[in-house]
Parts: C-alpha cells; structure tokens; sequence
C-alpha cells in the first residue's frame, strides 16, 4: 500500500495512509550547511549532515505524524535526457565542482551520504533512487500515484508544480528551518506567486532559473511570467497570444516570446518534474522499531551518532 494505493476494502477499513516525501539532498545539504561541523565521529570525520537530518526527520515525524515516509534520493541529479535538451541544465554546478576540485577544497559531505543512506536502511525507513532520474522525478510519481494526503518536504521551488488542493497534495517549505516549515498549498502559492502549483511550471519555464541553468525568456522575471499565465491561462496560452498580431502583447515581448520558441520548446519538459517514474518494490510504512538493530547499533557507535539517532527512535516508537 502506498500512499493510499490500495486493493477495495470494506467500509471499516482504516483511514488512508498519510504519505511524507522527503527530498532528502535538500535536506541533508541543509543540514550540512547549518549544523556545525565539529559534531564529528570518533575518529574524527564529520558528522553533522548525517545528525542534521536523523533531527530533521524527528522533528518532522513528531509534528505532522505521517503514517508513511519516504526518502526521496538523486540517483542522477543532472540526468542526460535533461541536458540534451537544454544543455546548460545545471552547468554551472559542474563548473563549481570543478573549480573546488583545482582549488583542492576537501568535501566532507559526500562521504557522509553513504553513512545517511546505511542509517535510514537499517532504521527501516524507505529510501528510492532510480537510475537516470532526479528526486523530483521519484517524488513525482508517488505523489501523483497516491489517493491519500501527501506531504513534500523539499527547500527547492520547483516542487511547488505539484501542490494540489483537490488531491490532499501540499509542500513542507523550510524556509528558516523544519520546525518553522511553511505549508505551500494551492491558496500560499496564489498569494506568494500569484498562480494555483498547477500552472507553478509554467511561470518557472517562462522565468527560468539560473541557478539550474534554465535561461528563461529575455524581459520576463517572475511579475512579469505571472501576469502572463494569468492573462493567457498557461504556456500554450502565451504561446498562441505572442503568435497572434491581434493579441494585446507589447511588440517587445511579443519579439522575445517568438525568439525563445526553440527554448519554450523543450523548456516544459525539463521543468515539469517526471510523474511516470518506474520504481522499485518497497516499503513506505514507518517503522516502530528499527529494521536491523545490530546494524544500526554498529553505524551509532562508529559514526557517534548519539542522541540524534537516540531521539528519532523515541519519537518512531511513540507513534
């Protein structure tokens, strides 16, 4: 049962699973940058995004007790099929990957995220990654598979696309951290943004985003992409008005609407998240218990996870 997904029951069958997603790099990059690194193991390694997010996922099962969670991975986090269509998806990413490696900057995080990833195992919480996809993408699918309320903890926007009132879908947005999260549902995007999360990709692919390398139509930020999609419905509408000398579109931005056709082609793609991901055989519920004890007692001592690990523990038995 996922989410909700389930065989026809009788009508005293149990309430629909409540479903958390977690986009877990945010998470842990968060984590990362905001937990001071001198929580180190016993041999001295950095420890603080592996502690960072064993909290984060404490506080949030203790604040909105979800019945299902999931840990959303980036098996591919810059995927090919992405970058063939807008090759400068993400390049400056590499570039700056590049750049620390010349200027030989030691990374301390990579190292912790196999750590992560054999702490969430042996507690028995579910992690997904899949070949060629982002986390979006895997958070995506289960969000459209499910019939249940699903609850996406995430720190990029992007995922906002996926808000809908009509389905129980909102995102946990940590803007100054899990315990504050603002709740993005379709009325907070109205206000914050001025559309509902399902017209969200289109005001982002008329906007573009320099931070994952999308460029964008020339003249048009944020105000101005959300005053088109609220005038001409969506991106086809804005399309066919830049197509129509009739339309009320000034000549400039008529002009760089039909010169951006071959980004405004593709850009849709790229910026709508992947909601037909196929994924593995696993299992959402969250555990009372940890699934491997003796694992798990192991990774605390060798990695010093002390009351991190401790307090997720209380707070999944208490359930």
């Amino acid at each position: 049962m996922i989410g909700g997904v389930t065989a026809p029951t009788s009508p005293a069958a149990p309430a629909v699973p409540r479903l958390m997603l977690l986009d877990t790099a945010s998470l842990y990059f968060r984590a990362y940058f905001g937990v001071p690194d001198s929580l180190r193991s016993p041999q001295g390694e950095p420890v603080n995004a592996v502690r960072g997010l064993l909290d984060f996922i404490s506080r949030l099962v203790h604040d909105h007790r979800p019945d299902q969670l999931v840990a959303c991975m980036d098996a591919d986090w810059r995927p090919q099929w992405r970058v063939d269509l807008i090759p400068t998806y993400k390049t400056h990413r590499v570039a700056e990957a590049a750049r620390d490696g010349e200027e030989e900057v030691p990374d301390t995080l990579a190292p912790q995220v196999p750590v992560i990833e054999q702490v969430l195992d042996a507690l028995g919480i579910a992690r997904i990654g899949v070949p060629h996809y982002e986390a979006d993408d895997v958070i995506g699918t289960l969000a459209t598979r499910a019939t249940g309320p699903v609850q996406i903890v995430t720190g990029d926007r992007d995922l906002f696309q996926l808000v809908d009132d009509a389905r129980a879908v909102t995102v946990l947005y940590p803007a100054k951290g899990v315990g504050s999260a603002l709740v993005m549902d379709d009325a907070a995007l109205r206000e914050k943004y001025g559309v509902p999360g399902a017209s969200y990709a289109d005001l982002a692919a008329l906007r573009g985003d320099a931070s994952d390398g999308l460029p964008g139509v020339k003249g048009i930020g944020e105000k101005t992409a959300t005053q088109l999609v609220q005038e001409y419905g969506d991106l086809a509408g804005v399309r066919a008005a830049a197509a129509d000398p009739a339309s009320k579109l000034t000549p400039a931005r008529r002009r760089n609407l039909l010169e951006a056709a071959p980004y405004l082609d593709v850009a849709p793609t790229v910026v709508r998240v992947a909601r037909d991901v196929p994924l593995p055989a696993f299992e959402p519920e969250l555990p009372r218990v940890a699934r491997d004890p003796e694992a798990l007692e192991w990774l605390a001592g060798r990695w010093g996870l002390g009351t991190s690990l401790a307090r997720l523990l209380e707070v999944l038995a208490e359930r």
